[in-house]
């Protein structure tokens, strides 16, 4: 479908149009909201029975440092035309601020721009947001552009390859249609309109994908053949790297492109601007892309077609046409390389290429700060076979060089930071890292990438059921109420795991949660971990040393966990304690990893007895059923100077 018109702009009394002569955007004036896009055919894709500021808006959610979270429409209060030429059109909707709107809005000046090109099927948008130091302080959890199709027309959802289906309606959701389940996002549908969804859960959060995957998704009319998608071709202004999770689309039907987001982190993941601190940001562009089929062609197709859009999007990146002098262009940009290596002593005596590893660019912090910033640009790329990375097209700045790798424990930090000029290429040569490692390996309980997606999984309560995800090859674990099953796997007695003989694909529980009593109260509940020893030398003796136990926590919401060695009082002091942890609220919404953790805990050899060991492991914060951790992986390591002081049973 293409078209040989230029771009026109039409300029009325409240609303601005935007038409290259494939779609025609409505967009009003001055406050920026989407109000019509019209296509294929289609009056208007968007649900028309909304108020015109319920239809296609950029939103956020702010608040005063220890007040109530707000949420705000960004509703523009000047309109200018930036570029408007037969090729490309881009008009800017602009929200000022000063100190009579403080306490009703965010310190922030926004600039909300949308572009549409010529012979294009679909228009972009992005945002610039300034706050100036002289400013008062805020918080930020969340921007995002919200989309609201037609129900009538857009039925069936498409988030990734396996993960797509024909979704309930909105009606279904309402009260005489659904029974609320354990928070709000989640209903059980009872009498849907369709009878084929009765007995399944809906709830947005089953939709949610990693940043790294997410970078097409949308929805399809069957009549006529439609496709709305949402394309975001870089992660560099996304918060929290690559694994970051964050919503889709979902019954609404409704369409999201995520910014700024606390979900699946909590309050460390929040934008805080501090008193004195200075702060703009480019949010986008990104792309909403309209597509439909020719001679009668399967509507499905489109999801291929947008496949391939989004891989010609991720190309031109970074795009060459906005105007903004914020948005710096490929020429503006650099690039760095080199070779990650990984040197753990207890696996190789030499380095060894960091195959996979993820390398990545973020603002200056503390080792593993990326997953938690929000205020600056990130660039990552995973490294080859030989560990060689190469990032391309990274804004001028001054950044530190991070890194992690699946297999290996902990995150890497480049000694000192790094600075990319306009037009620079930087070669780091080899980068070595080395990974925590206290002694050789005694025992270990998953595999470290980060999450717990290789612990065993229950299946799902027939009554709390997604059809998507019955026997899903890699998101069993999106099911409704699944930290229900716990209680019902273990309803006296709680995990135990015995080392040489346990399974941890079938005998870990993927969450550590509390367990439910018939009179609907919460327990503490204690896992243990049996391993046998022949030896544990002269415990006398100062050369034996201590040993180490790490513990890898995938995800946490307000938990503690408490490790004790051959000793179940629990009323008696920990070995180790972590304090309650935790916010990402991981478990009640279906992700298998939040942020990411590590602890070690100094284990004296005198603890140690021959024969059989026990730790324990107590999770004791039990106010409701999602209090909990998500262990990524566990090890016990030898002391340093004794590799054969132990030895398994």
């Amino acid at each position: 479908m293409s078209s040989q018109q230029g771009v026109k702009l039409q300029i009325e009394s409240d609303h601005v149009v935007l038409d290259n002569g494939m779609l025609k955007l409505t967009i009003s004036k001055p406050q920026g909201m989407v109000t019509g896009i019209q296509y294929n055919g289609v009056t208007n894709l968007l649900e028309s029975r909304n108020d015109e500021i319920d239809r296609g808006y950029w939103d956020l959610v702010w608040s005063k440092t220890g007040s109530t979270l707000i949420v705000c429409r960004i509703s523009g209060t000047s309109f200018s035309v930036i570029v408007e030429n037969e090729e490309q059109v881009e008009v800017s909707f602009k929200r000022t601020w000063d100190p009579s709107l403080e306490g009703q809005l965010p310190s922030l000046i926004i600039d909300k721009r949308f572009i549409m090109l010529k012979n294009s099927s679909g228009f972009y948008s992005y945002g610039i947001f300034e706050h100036l130091a002289e400013w008062s302080p805020f918080n930020l959890p969340q921007v995002r552009i919200v989309f609201k199709l037609s129900k009538d027309k857009f039925h069936y959802m498409a988030v990734s390859d396996n993960r797509q289906r024909f979704m309930p309606l909105p009606d279904d959701r309402s009260e005489k249609r659904s029974k609320p389940l354990a928070y709000p996002e989640a209903v059980l549908l009872v009498n849907p309109v369709e009878p084929e969804f009765k007995g399944e859960v809906d709830d947005k959060y089953q939709y949610s994908c990693e940043n790294k995957d997410l970078k097409v998704h949308g929805w399809i009319c069957s009549d006529p053949a439609v496709g709305f998608w949402q394309i975001t071709p870089s992660n560099e202004f996304r918060t929290g790297g690559l694994v970051k999770q964050n919503l889709t689309s979902h019954v609404g039907p409704i369409n999201l492109a995520m910014f700024l987001s606390a979900h699946y982190a909590g309050d460390e993941m929040v934008l805080k601007l501090k008193p004195g601190e200075p702060w703009k940001k480019v949010l986008g562009p990104v792309f909403m892309y309209l597509n439909t089929t020719t001679d009668g062609g399967d509507p499905l197709s489109l999801w291929e077609d947008a496949k391939r859009q989004m891989a010609v999007e991720v190309q031109s990146w970074p795009y060459s046409f906005p105007a903004s002098e914020d948005f710096p262009k490929a020429e503006q940009r650099g690039r760095i390389s080199g070779r990650f290596l990984v040197h753990d002593w207890c696996v190789s005596e030499t380095s060894i290429p960091g195959n996979g590893g993820y390398v990545g660019l973020a603002p200056p912090g503390e080792v593993g700060s990326w997953q938690i910033d929000g205020k600056g640009y990130q660039f990552w790329t995973q490294a080859d076979e030989q560990g060689f990375f190469s990032i391309a097209n990274v804004r001028p700045g001054e950044y530190n060089l991070y890194a992690y790798i699946p297999g290996f424990l902990g995150d890497y930090k480049f000694g000192s930071s790094v600075t990319i000029a306009p037009g620079s290429s930087m070669d780091m040569g080899d980068v070595v890292y080395e990974p925590p490692r206290h002694g050789p390996t005694l025992w270990e309980i998953g595999y470290p990438d980060r999450t717990a997606s290789g612990f065993y999984v229950p299946d799902v309560d027939p009554k709390y059921i997604n059809k998507l995800y019955v026997n899903h090859p890699d998101s069993r674990f999106r099911q409704y109420g699944l930290w229900d099953r716990y209680t019902e796997l273990y309803p006296d007695k709680d995990v135990v795991y015995t080392v040489g003989k346990s399974d941890w694909a079938k005998d870990w529980f993927y969450a550590h949660i509390p367990r439910r009593t018939k009179e609907g109260e919460y327990v503490p509940t204690t896992w243990q971990i049996k391993f046998y020893v022949d030896s544990v030398g002269n415990t006398s003796s100062s050369d034996v040393g201590d040993y180490l136990l790490r513990v890898a926590v995938a995800t946490a919401h307000v938990a503690e966990l408490q490790v004790r060695i051959n000793n179940q009082d629990m009323s008696s002091s920990p070995l180790f304690s972590t304090g309650v942890i935790g916010h990402d609220n991981t478990i009640g919404r279906h992700g298998i990893h939040g942020l990411y953790r590590l602890y070690e805990v100094l284990v004296p050899a005198a603890l140690l007895w021959k024969g059989e060991n026990i730790f324990y492991f107590t999770q004791t914060q039990i106010e409701g059923p999602f209090q909990g951790i998500m262990y990524d992986y566990i090890r016990l390591e030898a002391p340093p100077s004794s590799p054969h002081c132990l030895s398994l049973a």
